[in-house]
């Protein structure tokens, strides 16, 4: 296994019973030195990631798409867990939030916002002696210094008026060959997703049925079709970039659970002729790894 991509939140700023908010889940390696990147952190993110057997403190960065509520709902979560439940003698290491300009700003916030229970609990533990550490780099497009077996790398993304929003692409080589990964967030197709898509081996991707919403007459579902893309547009994006597996989550509306969604999937097959992957929270999919310098075509 070069690559796995995990839907941890598959949901969306509606609260669902089954679906927690939007968060995606890349991991490479295995065992202690496996590496584990969280793309956004929407709500009840730590729950789907004890459900996969980690938590905060297996993460080995933070990275967010943009700065809606829905992708961060849970941010202070992750940087509290993390700063908590790091016990001794392990030595707490800072937590590496990674997002576009405004990331510091908002996580400054969350932060002061924390200020009351962070002094409770230095008061009361001995062995907390400081207060969360948390490092942040906010990009823009290009690759992303983070130590690790992984390279990322970032590219603008069209969310607008969300602005700035980044997509972020993700390689590993092991023994097993080379994998990648995009993760998009949500935005319409653009250049900037092209060019992280290009000879990647997944997509992940954000989606709305726009057949359905248009149908909805109220104005704030219909503000919603304008910035993020339906299956049939990542379809297209996946297939001009040769994409092999393209995995369809944050579904508006939520795809009943349990169902296999074949109606999504037949809007994208339309479009793409690779592997199209979707389902409920927790639905992993191992990408492997391919001969370094081998180009995978759509359907291969």
């Amino acid at each position: 296994m070069s690559l796995a991509v995990t839907l941890l939140g598959t949901g969306s700023p509606m609260p669902h019973p089954d679906r927690a908010g939007p968060a995606t889940l890349i991991s490479a390696g295995s065992g202690p030195d496996a590496e584990h990147y969280l793309v956004d952190a929407g709500r009840g993110v730590l729950m789907r990631l004890a459900a996969a057997g980690l938590g905060a403190a297996n993460l080995t960065a933070v990275l967010i798409t943009h700065l809606h509520s829905d992708h961060i709902t849970d941010l202070n979560d992750v940087i509290t867990t993390r700063w908590v439940m790091t016990l001794p003698p392990t030595t707490p290491t800072p937590l590496t939030i990674v997002g576009p300009i405004g990331t510091r700003m908002v996580v400054e916030h969350i932060l002061a916002s924390l200020a009351p229970d962070i002094a409770y609990r230095i008061a009361h533990h001995e062995d907390l002696e400081q207060p969360p550490l948390v490092d942040v780099i906010e990009v823009v497009e290009g690759p992303i210094d983070l130590p690790g077996k992984v390279t990322i790398r970032s590219a603008p993304t069209d969310h607008k008026p969300v602005e700035p929003s980044v997509g972020f692409r993700f390689d590993h080589t092991d023994e097993d060959g080379a994998a990648s990964a995009v993760v998009a967030g949500d935005t319409v197709p653009c250049a900037g997703l092209d060019d992280l898509c290009a000879g990647a081996g997944a997509l992940v991707h954000s989606v709305i049925r726009k057949d359905i919403i248009a149908k909805i007459p109220l104005q704030r579902m219909q503000d919603t079709l304008d910035y993020h893309s339906s299956p049939e547009e990542a379809a297209d994006t996946a297939q001009r970039a040769g994409i092999g597996t393209l995995i369809l989550t944050h579904y508006v509306p939520p795809i009943p659970t349990g169902t296999v969604g074949d109606d999504w999937r037949a809007l994208a097959a339309g479009h793409f002729t690779g592997t199209i992957e979707l389902g409920d929270d927790l639905h992993r999919i191992d990408l492997p790894g391919v001969d370094a310098g081998l180009t995978l075509d759509a359907g291969d």
